[in-house]
């Protein structure tokens, strides 16, 4: 801006200080106040060029505060965390990952600290490590969308998070069974858990849908199963039932005819009384916990001479392959298995009830042609 007299307003100037080197000063566009650049120059030309690139910068609106990120990184990436609305377990899982994977390396500093070098040694050194690669893409994740925010609030100007392909990895393609051997895992498991094997690779309900599962979401006429609820394990050992994570997750889903007489036997023997009793409880009557399954998981897999590497979820990916190979459309495999696509549309796209019947009866084509007998 210039007076009336023409002359430039006095916006900085620069000095020379006592080491020699030379120091800008120059006008903060909030307080009016002069306050000294970040840097210092070795001539009087490089000071002079960096005023003039700082004025560019207020006179365009792109000056920040170079003191704005100076806020202590632990103390922001907490207040983040708590101002978020998210579920218990999503919560808890990442206070995890902050408190384990990224406050030790960013935690003391400032936020201004965490730059895309140090970012990029973070993340190898957690891989060196012997950090599992699922875990490190969490925690750059994490990392990302808190810097992201701190780029809104206008306490850095770029995100430092800007590692290409840091935010994925290659998941290793997961076993799929065939139906004989989905039915030699089920006979092998302790009975009041067969059910839960078939149902799984059968409907591709996930665990904690199929612990959740009451009495009510059993329609033994129509051959369904209604998932309402999902159920979640805290690190403290608190079980609690919550809603899916999108709307596509509350479905219901058609179990082969082949496999009613199992539904039948296994209400009758094993689950909770009343129509909100559990389908599926423990031994002595409690929640069905993933921890307490496992072992008997794990038997039932040796004892049935199946791969050593295959999970329990892997039944879900079974039961979706053979559902592809039943005919299931795209669409209809994702309303199946409670997926939201990134089309936002397709979450309120159904498929027909005549349709995922179906679907169902292929199923149960090929579980009587792989030999499998449903009954106990």
């Amino acid at each position: 801006m210039a007076n009336k007299k023409g002359r430039r307003r006095d916006f900085g100037s620069v000095r020379q200080l006592p080491s020699g080197r030379w120091q800008v000063r120059y006008r903060d566009p909030e307080t009016g106040q002069l306050r000294p650049a970040e840097n210092t120059y070795p001539t009087k030309t490089d000071a002079q060029v960096a005023l003039t690139h700082i004025e560019s910068d207020i006179t365009r609106g792109q000056w920040s505060d170079p003191d704005a990120g100076a806020v202590n990184f632990e103390e922001y990436a907490t207040a983040w965390l708590r101002d978020r609305k998210l579920a218990d377990r999503t919560r808890e899982r990442n206070e995890s990952v902050m408190r384990l994977h990224i406050l030790p390396t960013f935690g003391a500093g400032s936020v201004a600290d965490v730059t895309t070098a140090r970012v990029r040694s973070w993340r190898g050194k957690l891989l060196a490590a012997g950090v599992g690669e699922p875990t490190v893409v969490k925690a750059y994740q994490l990392l990302r969308a808190l810097m992201n925010t701190a780029v809104d609030d206008e306490l850095i100007r770029r995100n430092p998070c800007r590692i290409k392909g840091a935010d994925r990895y290659d998941v290793p393609e997961r076993p799929v069974l065939t139906v004989a051997e989905v039915f030699a895992v089920a006979d092998s498991i302790a009975p009041r858990y067969r059910l839960l094997v078939l149902l799984a690779a059968f409907t591709t309900l996930r665990f904690g849908e199929l612990a959740a599962l009451r009495r009510r979401d059993i329609d033994l006429e129509v051959l369904t199963v209604t998932v309402r609820r999902a159920q979640a394990e805290l690190q403290d050992g608190r079980l609690f039932d919550k809603a899916p994570k999108s709307a596509a997750g509350v479905r219901s889903v058609s179990f082969p005819a082949e496999l009613l007489d199992a539904v039948t036997h296994h209400l009758e023997h094993f689950a909770a009384p009343g129509r909100e009793g559990h389908v599926f409880v423990g031994p002595q009557g409690g929640q069905l916990r993933r921890s307490n399954f496992r072992d008997d998981w794990v038997k039932a897999r040796k004892a049935a001479g199946v791969t050593t590497e295959l999970h329990f979820h892997d039944l879900r990916h079974t039961g979706n392959t053979l559902a592809s190979t039943a005919g299931a459309s795209t669409r209809e495999l994702m309303t199946r298995m409670g997926h939201s696509s990134s089309r936002a549309a397709l979450i309120y796209q159904h498929m027909t009830s005549d349709r995922d019947r179906a679907i169902a009866d292929r199923l149960g084509a090929m579980i009587r042609e792989g030999g499998g007998e449903a009954t106990d």
